[in-house]
């Protein structure tokens, strides 16, 4: 492939030649017909037409090949102009073919990365179709039920206009979270950066989430070897939703007969890096590059029984982004999962 503009080059002087030769041997032809001159004149007047004969075709040939390939290459990219005054014409063909490689790999990356995005987008609107549909089938379900004589009906009108609630608030949960993710997108939600203890804050998380826990028999331990206050600088709204939502992923899906979390904290010289871990079933190696992904669910019928709108990880990932921070998940089958992130220090 990067031979090309060599080979025809080649192409173009072996046509040349033969033209040159062919012209040559018409002359000498037509002298052993007509006998009009003596020999060493015709030998020497066919040598002064092959010569001329093959620089001329070779010019020609040249010249409309160069000016072809030159015309494609302006459509593809500007000719550096001070780099081709300088090279002469086969090195200009040749930064040619090297320019159109590299915008034809280019155009390869853009049309892969546009797959991507495109398949990425469908995906993304069928499961909010789908995180949607529940709910609103749900509502649908309860209220002709109601109104089919079930609202006469004292041992369920109370019970299904309870379920009707629990499936409006799961709504507006998803819609409150797809707007928080666009405003964090967008740079919309201003970060309120102040300096506070991370340490006591996940105290008071896990306090917020004690009723939770117990529930799901599980114990959250705080694990600050530091000995230390952790202060960190950073938005302490958006911190404390960040907590909430690793501590209670994790007693989502901690182990059923004994779920242990452990929130631990590290010095990293300019950061503290805060770890969240749990002894829970793991994360498949395959499923781990899409755990921050909207909607995306590792156990697709657990998850959903569990509760939640499949947007917190999402959430999540954005705000410490939001931070010029980093969020990474290791995990095993079988071993647990542990998020990790860092914050600066203050």
């Amino acid at each position: 492939m990067t031979n090309r503009f060599s080979e025809t080059r080649s192409a173009s002087l072996y046509i040349a030649f033969f033209i040159a030769a062919f012209e040559a041997v018409l002359f000498l032809i037509l002298w052993l017909l007509y006998g009009f001159a003596p020999l060493w004149l015709v030998i020497t007047l066919s040598g002064l037409l092959f010569a001329f004969s093959y620089f001329l075709s070779k010019y020609a040939i040249e010249r409309f090949v160069y000016q072809k390939i030159k015309l494609i290459y302006k459509t593809i990219h500007d000719f550096r102009s001070s780099k081709a005054s300088k090279v002469g014409k086969n090195e200009s063909l040749e930064l040619v073919n090297e320019s159109v490689l590299e915008w034809g790999a280019h155009q390869r990356t853009e049309i892969e990365e546009l797959k991507k995005m495109a398949a990425y987008r469908r995906e993304f609107l069928g499961n909010v179709s789908h995180e949607l549909k529940t709910p609103i089938f749900n509502i649908q379900g309860y209220v002709l039920t109601l109104l089919d004589g079930g609202l006469e009906d004292e041992t369920i009108n109370k019970e299904y206009l309870l379920r009707t609630e629990r499936s409006i608030n799961r709504l507006i949960a998803i819609v409150e979270d797809l707007e928080e993710i666009s405003k964090l997108e967008s740079g919309e939600l201003k970060l309120i950066m102040q300096r506070f203890d991370i340490a006591d804050l996940s105290r008071d998380v896990v306090e917020f989430l004690e009723m939770k826990a117990r529930k799901n028999n599980a114990s959250i331990i705080i694990e600050n070897q530091l000995d230390k206050p952790v202060f960190i600088k950073a938005d302490k709204k958006r911190m404390r939703q960040v907590l909430i939502n690793l501590i209670e992923n994790a007693i989502k899906y901690g182990d059923k007969e004994q779920s242990k979390i452990l929130v631990r904290f590290f010095d990293m010289d300019k950061n503290y890096l805060i770890e969240i871990k749990d002894n829970g079933p793991g994360i498949s190696e395959e499923n781990m590059p899409r755990v921050f992904e909207r909607f995306y669910r590792t156990d697709k019928g657990r998850s959903r029984d569990q509760g939640g709108t499949g947007l917190g990880l999402a959430i999540v990932k954005h705000i410490i982004e939001a931070h010029n921070q980093t969020i990474t998940v290791r995990s095993k089958l079988g071993q647990g999962t542990t998020f990790a992130f860092t914050m600066s220090k203050s």
